[in-house]
């Protein structure tokens, strides 16, 4: 199995680059919570600037900020490289 096929599977240029980082936080956040349906997502573009903004239910902001904010300062870090591979400085908002 190629170590790639779940990222080629997503990448096949139809959307601007940007909206890949809105569909890795999608992605992360959908697997951590108990009610996946009420995850949103949306992305502000200012600039350079990437703002994503993630909300979920209530009863899931636990799972995704998780134990002294470990879950959620990873996905900012992955949000962070991924934005650094575009040359634009993002920004993950939970709410």
């Amino acid at each position: 199995m190629n170590r790639h096929d779940g990222y080629d599977r997503h990448d096949r240029g139809e959307r601007a680059r940007p909206t890949h980082m809105k569909e890795l936080v999608d992605y992360l956040a959908r697997s951590l919570v108990d009610s996946p349906d009420a995850v949103r997502v949306s992305e502000i573009r200012s600039g350079p600037n990437i703002i994503v903004r993630l909300k979920v239910e209530r009863d899931d902001m636990g799972r995704v900020i998780g134990r002294q904010g470990r879950i959620a300062q990873a996905m900012r870090i992955l949000l962070r490289v991924a934005g650094q591979r575009e040359g634009r400085k993002t920004i993950l908002e939970i709410g």
